[in-house]
């Protein structure tokens, strides 16, 4: 996994905590979600990634 993806991969999981905890302190339920799901993508993201490292080798 190159460093730029991780890197951004990173930056979905920390943008996606930060949307769930501004979502969570104003009530507002759809930047929750919003913020859940940009962490799920981040996840999903480095998760491939893995996979590609591994039939590298």
């Amino acid at each position: 996994m190159s460093a730029s993806d991780k890197a951004s991969n990173l930056g979905d999981k920390v943008k996606g905590k930060v949307k769930e905890a501004v979502g969570k302190a104003v009530g507002n339920e759809r930047l929750e979600a919003e913020g859940k799901g940009d962490q799920i993508k981040g996840d999903v993201k480095q998760a491939g990634e893995k996979v590609k490292d591994a039939f590298k080798d």
